[in-house]
């Protein structure tokens, strides 16, 4: 059987991705769209990969799962290709004959680095975001299972395994001690990193293993969303800006060396440009070097689609404005590693990470090498380097 899987969004849909196709008996052939719903621009990519992917393959059957599925299934099943569309509950069995034993959805197979779901749905309420109305409540998977999980994937070549989910900070029982049963029962897992965050669900495990495990990668993306308490107010965040700028105090102390990733939303509805730019200079109160920038999309049946909007024009500006600010934060960072010495991971075609996150091309490296390199240069966004 052959089995395509085309995956948009977060890290957890490319471990879900993966499950579903291992999990589909031999048959017919299927393309797997995976589909996210974050923006309306994801909702948006995930219909044009549904139509491409019926233009290249007209014969195939596609079916269409995600969060954009389980929010709009009757556009999906309208468009032409689709055979199947099935919710974000039943997804990890949409191929399958029969319900298979509840696992912790992992895999990206092929890749060295693989992605392990610690938990899927959020509790929260955030006035922006409809993925909970698409993932449900919060549910930890058991330790067992991501601990097989785990294995399964170092069995399969993994060198680097990435715990993710909707919310992996809400984890039961604590992400902390999760990562340290994890880390204490598989010494073959050399190298662990954490997908994002919430700043105020960061425990003192956590901090514990950010402070003494170099098996812990020092890289460490949190969800922000706005540097103004007021925004984070009408957002329904359960953080405040200090609170933000007191973790991440926390982390630098803990672990000098850390560096730090941040979702962040430009032109939320009644931002002002004082609010505007007091997220700007979260950049560098938060010494941000991996920023993702999203310009706010109102999202259906959420409380901030009903909220006064900004102009379009104007939401798109202050979102280039603070992607800039952010670029450019992130090239000083980059060049200020050249001339040093890095530990890297090569992924695929020579290319791969730093433990801190830093993209490396190196020239004939083969794929899941492992081992410290001199960074002699940066090309755009890639650093270049040579083995030590």
């Amino acid at each position: 059987m052959s089995v395509q899987t085309i995956t948009l969004g977060c890290r957890l849909n490319f471990a879900e991705s993966e499950t579903i196709a291992r999990n589909a008996p031999p048959g017919e052939d299927w393309i797997v769209v995976n589909s996210c719903a974050v923006t309306n621009e994801a909702v948006r990519q995930t219909r044009q990969a549904v139509r491409r992917a019926h233009r290249q393959q007209p014969d195939a059957r596609i079916l269409v799962t995600g969060c954009a599925a389980e929010l709009e299934p009757d556009n999906f099943a309208a468009l032409p290709g689709v055979s199947r569309v099935v919710g974000n509950s039943n997804k990890l069995n949409a191929l399958a004959a029969n319900d298979v034993m509840p696992s912790a959805p992992s895999g990206f197979l092929g890749h060295v680095r693989s992605f392990v779901a610690a938990q899927t749905g959020c509790d929260h309420r955030c006035t922006f975001c409809s993925i909970w109305q698409a993932r449900g409540e919060s549910q930890s998977f058991p330790f067992e299972a991501i601990r097989d999980a785990v294995a399964r994937e170092i069995d399969r070549g993994a060198k680097e395994i990435v715990l993710t989910g909707v919310d992996i900070t809400d984890y039961a029982g604590g992400l902390g001690n999760l990562c340290q049963r994890l880390l204490a029962v598989e010494p073959r897992l050399k190298r662990l990193r954490l997908s994002s965050l919430d700043s105020v669900e960061i425990d003192e495990p956590l901090f514990e293993l950010i402070a003494g495990e170099p098996r812990l990668m020092p890289h460490f993306h949190l969800s922000l969303q706005a540097g103004d308490d007021m925004i984070l107010k009408r957002m329904k965040r359960r953080h405040m800006r200090h609170d933000a700028t007191r973790t991440i105090e926390r982390v630098k102390t803990a672990r000098p060396d850390a560096t730090i990733g941040a979702d962040l939303i430009a032109g939320f509805p009644t931002e002002t440009e004082e609010m505007a730019l007091n997220s700007l200079k979260l950049l560098d109160d938060c010494d941000i070097v991996s920023a993702h920038i999203f310009p706010f999309s109102p999202r259906p049946n959420t409380p901030a689609a009903r909220m006064p909007q900004l102009p379009r024009e104007l939401v798109k500006a202050r979102a280039a404005r603070l992607r800039e600010a952010a670029i450019a934060r992130r090239t000083r960072w980059l060049d200020s590693l050249v001339a040093t010495s890095q530990a890297v991971l090569i992924e695929n075609g020579g290319k791969g990470h730093t433990d801190h996150f830093a993209p490396v091309a190196i020239g004939g490296a083969e794929r899941g090498a492992c081992g410290n390199a001199r960074i002699i240069g940066r090309n755009a966004d890639h650093l270049t380097a040579v083995w030590a």
